[in-house]
């Protein structure tokens, strides 16, 4: 019994930094946001008040929206421990729009937010990499330069913590914890962008890129320009996680609600509509579990204000120092796992391969991919449904374009920021904001993520398991069938084309009979 009572009056200092204070969030309602905010309510419920600033989205105000988000099975945890009219009362809603010249506040919530922040977490952002650029510039960074303004006027400001990428310098291939030139200059191209037209816009966007590869990055790194500028003038921090994954622990081992990243390649190759990729299997990117990424947020946070350490200013929040896990690792652990715990309607049985060759890649998306997909959709539309796997082919080659870049190129990355901060946890913080590994079973983790995304995002409960398995053991055996009926018709057209194959075969086949 000594363990935990000494364990007991130990202190909680993030949670002490964060006592009483007012935090205004953007992107909240974003997968990395949801999950920020969940945290708060159900590990520092002693903050003040949460502002989340969110706009309206398909004709959903922001109070429906965030009525939404607490419906969803993110917060059931933090709802049984605390109450859903705890909850609500936690959270204040601000009508805005980062996107919007003013951020589309009024004057009396502006002039609020004024008086009452302590704290921004600024995390609005769209993260599709083929976004518009002028759509990315004014998000991304005009939001960014907006936000930067408003925190300027904040009267009670402690700290403005930008969340970025660590994937939005990649003309660094090792990527330090230090600020960066940025591409461009980042007031010209916000003016630039305003006044030309979308076309004019889209028309010069390869030649405003230059060698980024999507205007994700490029405007990521344009807004990390804009809070070093602030930084003698505001207390700002930089904080680049890299890609954002599943939860690893709390609340729900697994949950996302997106299919990004490794989750959407599990998904694609688990239903077998994706067979080939263009990849260096040996290469590796780096990835951070949501949970992980937002107790590094904090920490970084408690590091500035708690312990007052001005000299670190930006965190690359990143795990490839410890954890590098290969494309060929995770295609042969998530193929082990989809064989376990597979979904439902399988098109075809989970196979493939990762290409060196583009030229072999190309072929087999049209062997594999799209001669497949027009073959089912005229079924489809031969019994009377919408087609549908053109589309999702379509779809899959569009991601295409975007992965083959990252996962032919490789990059690394220095987080001694975040290790120093670590060493500095007492034993209940460095339980509470779990910032290490050690404990990191990667086939449990995959199995987790595949789990949650055939309930969170596919809809596909947990009593279809069994209905799934039979499925999938008929798709393995069509498989077979298939793959020995191509054969034979291959050798048979070979035979009908080419005596000397012909005599070959005969002979083959007569030596075999003679020795057996």
């Amino acid at each position: 019994m000594a363990g935990p009572k000494v364990e007991e009056e130990i202190p909680d200092r993030i949670a002490e930094t964060f006592k009483g204070q007012n935090i205004l969030i953007t992107g909240g309602t974003g997968f990395l946001g949801k999950v920020i905010v969940e945290k708060f309510l159900r590990c520092l419920p002693n903050t003040e008040q949460i502002y989340m600033l969110i706009r309206t989205k398909k004709e959903k105000d922001p109070k429906r929206r965030l009525e939404e988000i607490f419906n969803s099975a993110l917060f059931e945890k933090v709802k049984k421990q605390r109450g859903t009219e705890a909850l609500k009362k936690s959270v204040t809603v601000i009508n805005g729009d980062v996107s919007i010249p003013g951020l589309g506040i009024s004057s009396e919530d502006r002039k609020m937010l004024c008086e009452k922040i302590n704290i921004v977490y600024h995390a609005a952002a769209t993260v599709r990499f083929d976004e518009l650029l002028k759509k990315a510039v004014l998000l991304n960074t005009r939001g960014t330069k907006q936000m930067l303004e408003l925190a300027k006027e904040m009267k009670h400001l402690k700290l403005f913590a930008h969340i970025s990428t660590a994937y939005c310098h990649l003309e660094e291939k090792v990527l330090g914890e230090k600020p960066y030139a940025p591409p461009a200059d980042p007031h010209k191209i916000i003016k630039c962008v305003e006044w030309m037209d979308d076309d004019v816009v889209e028309a010069m966007t390869d030649k405003i890129l230059g060698h980024l590869p999507n205007t994700y990055a490029f405007t990521k790194a344009l807004s990390e320009s804009l809070v070093e500028e602030a930084m003698p003038h505001i207390p700002a921090i930089i904080l680049r996680p890299s890609i954002v994954i599943p939860i690893w622990k709390e609340p729900i081992p697994g949950w996302t609600d997106n299919i990004n990243g490794p989750t959407g390649l599990l998904i694609g190759a688990g239903k077998g509509v994706i067979r080939t990729m263009y990849c260096n299997e040996s290469g590796y990117a780096d990835y951070l579990p949501v949970d992980i990424a937002v107790n590094a947020i904090l920490a970084s946070s408690w590091n500035f204000i708690y312990c007052e350490d001005h000299e670190k200013r930006v965190y690359n929040l990143t795990s490839s120092s410890e954890f590098k896990v290969s494309w060929a690792e995770i295609i042969a652990r998530g193929r082990k796992i989809t064989e376990k715990v597979p979904l439902n309607g399988v098109v075809w049985y989970p196979g493939g391969s990762m290409k060196k060759s583009r030229l072999i890649h190309n072929i087999c998306v049209i062997l594999f991919h799209m001669i497949p997909a027009y073959f089912i959709d005229g079924l489809i539309f031969l019994a009377g449904y919408k087609p549908i796997m053109c589309r999702v082919q379509r779809r899959i080659q569009k991601g295409f374009e975007v992965f083959e870049y990252y996962a032919n190129n490789q990059w690394d990355f220095e987080n001694a920021n975040i290790y120093e901060v670590r060493s500095k946890f007492n034993p209940v913080e460095y339980k509470k904001y779990q910032l290490h590994g050690e404990d990191m079973d990667i086939d449990a983790y995959f199995e987790s993520c595949i789990r949650a995304a055939r309930i969170y995002i596919l809809n596909e409960p947990p009593e279809t398991l069994p209905a799934a398995r039979r499925h999938l053991r008929i798709m393995y055996w069509v498989d077979v069938i298939t793959k020995i009926l191509f054969f034979v018709l291959l050798i048979y057209i070979l035979a009908s084309w080419s005596e000397s194959f012909r005599a070959l075969l005969i002979g083959s086949w007569l030596f075999v009979t003679r020795n057996s």
